[in-house]
């Protein structure tokens, strides 16, 4: 309960004397007697005290609350101003406090605050304060490497302080930041180390880090050692994930890895929900390598029940190869899940979501087995299409078979020489045929016999007029060009609404053949 004092104090705070605001301020912030600690409280009266002009208010706030602090307590715009005052003042670490809350909040502040923010963080970090050098870091890593972009005023701005060797300056400042015991920085340092392959260097400072992730997280690894149900809750951050499972790919490819060991690594991150980690954990369960060949044999029977379950989940985390290790998994004899039905579901999925070698294998597999499905071999080259599309040589080679202007007619070349636009208007049909013909290479029989409104499959036109002309074989013919698709899409409104059949406006193959023989002579 609040002193006779204390309740002089609030009552004179409260009708607006700034001497005694910053004094309630001061007792919320250290605590009395009869006043509770409070950050919030004790922030609110020595505001209200910075804005009536007591320089001692905005001081103690720029000495004592923490931008952690500050941020859910006052809008960024207003407590920037109190605290870039106490910087100016002398108190070094509020100048951290103001550069956060203008970088973090950039759309809030001009260029001039961004210029003034980067230039408290160039100051601290010449002092050798180790958090402005973080800091520092990234906002060069986000801001200061692109050379062509000038509409970014933080960049402007990093541009006037940073002249020559920003790349040097960046790995100094995240450097000394990590040396001196910064978290994120060892995590920044390790990403580029991983990212220049300089993998002796990324084990030699990960190791300690991982020590750490397992020390805290020691009830849970102690259960997956003893392969256990997991039911310790798991606290790891992407970036703490990320870590383990590169530490562990790191150590797979020592020249005698140690599963089990790399097993517990793996399946930590795993837990944590790191799919790359599921993945890579499913494969060493189901002892395979990512092109599907058997590894660490020595070292007992592999577990499927395990594989299949971190593979799937995986998988359901948005990992295509996750997909097609249960594609190879599931279609193999020597592996007690043999199902193909189950191996084609997830080689499918696998193509969809873009990965090129499920795509060339589905389209592999629909092409041979494409006497089971009809439209299997429409299936085929779409997947050959897909896969082309990202460079893969064998797809290329598969579709030339496929294509136009492999299988160009020179009859329908020479009719279009003489078709007119009195011709296409008297005889719409047969000129919409030739076209198409000379357009995708169609025989004579072909040309006059094939339905329009169901020969375009979007990718493809399937050419098959077997059920009228017996002596023709059903292929596949691929669009490849925007020319080829507009004159699909506009020969086939032609169509729209016309019966192709014997029974249509066109006749039977006899009256369609003699219609062509008569309107181009000099092809017959």
């Amino acid at each position: 309960m609040a002193t006779r004092e204390e309740l002089a104090v609030i009552k004179a705070a409260r009708a607006g004397e700034s001497r005694a605001q910053l004094a309630l301020g001061s007792r919320y912030l250290y605590g009395g007697t009869g006043l509770p600690r409070s950050n919030g409280t004790a922030f609110y009266w020595l505001k209200r005290a910075a804005q009536q002009g007591v320089d001692d208010a905005w001081m103690m706030i720029g000495r004592n609350i923490s931008y952690e602090q500050v941020k859910d307590l006052s809008s960024p715009r207003e407590a920037a101003i109190w605290y870039e005052k106490a910087f100016d003042a002398g108190i070094t670490h509020a100048g951290l406090t103001f550069a956060r809350l203008v970088l973090d909040n950039t759309e809030q502040f001009d260029s001039n605050s961004h210029a003034r923010a980067i230039g408290a963080l160039s100051f601290l970090a010449s002092k050798d304060d180790h958090q402005a050098q973080w800091l520092l870091a990234q906002q060069m890593q986000m801001h200061g490497h692109d050379e062509d972009d000038d509409d970014d005023a933080i960049e402007k701005n990093l541009k006037s302080i940073l002249h020559d060797g920003a790349f040097r300056l960046e790995e100094r400042l995240i450097t000394e930041a990590a040396h001196a015991g910064i978290e994120q920085a060892q995590y920044a340092l390790l990403d580029k180390a991983w990212k220049k392959s300089d993998y002796a260097g990324f084990a030699r400072d990960a190791v300690v880090l991982v020590e750490k992730l397992f020390a805290r997280n020691s009830v849970a690894v102690a259960q997956i050692e003893k392969d256990a149900d997991v039911t310790s809750g798991i606290f790891l951050s992407s970036e703490e994930s990320t870590l383990l499972l590169r530490f562990a790919q790191w150590r797979l490819q020592a020249q005698k890895p140690d599963p089990i060991e790399i097993g517990h690594i793996l399946e930590l991150a795993a837990l944590a929900g790191n799919t790359e980690a599921q993945f890579e954990l499913g494969l060493l369960c189901a002892k395979i390598d990512r092109q599907g060949n058997r590894v660490f044999m020595e070292h007992g029977l592999a577990n499927f029940k395990k594989a299949l379950n971190w593979l799937t989940l995986a998988g359901d985390g948005g990992s295509a190869l996750a997909w097609h290790a249960l594609a190879r998994i599931y279609s193999r004899s020597i592996y007690s899940q043999r199902n193909l039905d189950v191996a084609l579901q997830y080689l499918e999925k696998a193509a969809d979501m873009g990965l090129v070698e499920a795509q060339y294998e589905f389209a592999q597999i629909s092409w041979r087995n494409r006497r089971d499905d009809k439209l299997n071999d429409v299936r085929a080259l779409y997947w050959w299409q897909k896969a082309a599309e990202k460079g893969n040589e064998n797809a290329k080679a598969a579709l030339e078979a496929f294509s136009a202007g492999s299988n160009l007619k020179t009859w329908a070349k020479a009719a279009m020489e003489h078709l007119n636009d009195k011709f296409r208007n008297a005889n719409p049909f047969l000129s919409a045929r030739v076209e198409l013909a000379a357009t995708f290479g169609l025989t004579k029989p072909e040309a006059l016999l094939i339905d329009v409104k169901n020969a375009d499959y979007g990718h493809c036109l399937v050419v098959d007029i077997c059920g009228y002309y017996a002596r023709s074989k059903r292929r596949l013919v691929a669009i490849e060009t925007e020319e080829q698709r507009t004159i699909l899409n506009r020969i086939g409104r032609l169509f729209s609404d016309v019966d192709c059949s014997f029974n249509g406006l066109e006749g039977n193959y006899r009256q369609r053949q003699y219609r062509l023989k008569t309107s181009f002579p000099e092809i017959a």
